[in-house]
């Protein structure tokens, strides 16, 4: 919480009321009256994301990137049976608020791709148009892989629901949208196409203030990744208002 606010005094995210909550206790009413809502902020990574990606601080947004424990490979893998799935209580809270739209991430691998099934079953019951893909860390220029399946969840785009998802079928994307089928090789951003070692160190790439990196960088997104993917996701909202 002190990190959010210390962000938001510099005016690298906007500024904003910090609930220290339980989400397990939060109610619907408790968030209504907010256009913007980060849920499981963290050290603010998605806020800072929407800011690189041209969102602006009064567009109504929510993030939440849920508990990634259940599901890492690192972890024990207990998925729905552990403690720490938190995304009823986040769907709770969507259903009850009905934000227009939603961003979200998830560790890659099975389980993770297991969990966003149920993630989308969910929120198109709801009403929802989703869409999700498939991105590492390098797509951007970090030393590192660290592959994430970021998704987008709105209430109106058209477009999503054509495809389901940003992309189609197995492959993975990169950032200018074209398939590439070998998940060791990726799109930087000079254009060029490089074969990536896993060796780096794991850490959040492009964070401002290092200070405390271990503790929070593990479990932080990676704020360019995130803004990417919500260009791209800005971009076919327009496209497809443009259609109608």
């Amino acid at each position: 919480a002190a990190w959010l606010r210390a962000l938001a005094a510099e005016d690298n995210i906007p500024d904003g009321d910090i609930l220290c909550a339980d989400i397990q206790e939060m109610h619907g009413n408790d968030l209504k009256k907010y256009d913007q809502v980060h849920l499981f902020a963290g050290i603010g990574g998605w806020p800072y994301a929407l800011r690189l990606a041209g969102w602006p601080d009064d567009r109504p947004v929510w993030t939440g990137s849920c508990p990634c424990q259940p599901f890492s490979g690192a972890g024990k893998r207990r998925g729905r049976a552990d403690e720490r799935h938190l995304w009823p209580d986040f769907s709770r809270l969507i259903a009850k608020c009905r934000p227009p739209t939603i961003f979200g991430e998830q560790v890659a691998g099975p389980l993770g791709r297991e969990w966003l099934a149920g993630v989308r079953a969910d929120l198109e019951h709801l009403g929802y148009a989703v869409g999700a893909a498939d991105l590492p860390a390098a797509c951007v220029g970090a030393p590192h892989i660290r592959q994430r399946l970021f998704w987008v969840a709105n209430a109106t785009s058209k477009r999503f629901g054509k495809t389901g998802k940003i992309g189609s079928g197995p492959e993975e994307w990169t950032p200018d949208g074209s398939p590439i089928s070998d998940s060791d090789t990726l799109y930087c951003p000079d254009g060029k196409m490089r074969r990536i070692e896993s060796g780096a160190f794991p850490l959040a790439y492009g964070v401002s203030n290092r200070v405390g990196r271990l503790r929070a960088y593990g479990n932080a997104i990676v704020p360019q990744v995130a803004a990417t993917f919500v260009r791209a996701a800005m971009n076919i909202d327009k496209s497809a208002e443009a259609e109608v």
